[in-house]
């Protein structure tokens, strides 16, 4: 039986990056980056990453990403958008509210 959260966001993936709030992705990076002083050594943990639109774009930047997400559907749309692209980001599936690090 799936959980709640897997039938919502099955087929979630794709629609997804075209929603608007999606296009404010390299803003909302920038502010990452000042916030963590540009520091490339920093690891990042993506919590709730969705189809990896922050990973990805951080990863551009020169950043270590992992990104975890409960959605399977989700993780499998944002690990091929990072391999298009030829990123190196880890998309794991975990519960944020019992992380195994």
């Amino acid at each position: 039986m799936k959980q709640w959260y897997e039938e919502l966001f099955e087929n979630y993936g794709q629609q997804y990056d075209r929603e608007s709030f999606a296009q404010g992705t390299v803003g909302e990076c920038d502010l990452i980056e000042r916030e963590i002083g540009f520091n490339k050594s920093i690891r990042i943990l993506d919590i709730g990453c969705g189809t990896g639109r922050h990973s990805i774009e951080l990863s551009r930047r020169g950043y270590n990403i992992t990104g975890i997400d409960l959605s399977d559907s989700l993780l499998a749309r944002a690990r091929e958008k990072a391999e298009q692209q030829g990123l190196k980001i880890d998309f794991l599936k975990h519960d944020a509210r019992d992380l195994p690090f």
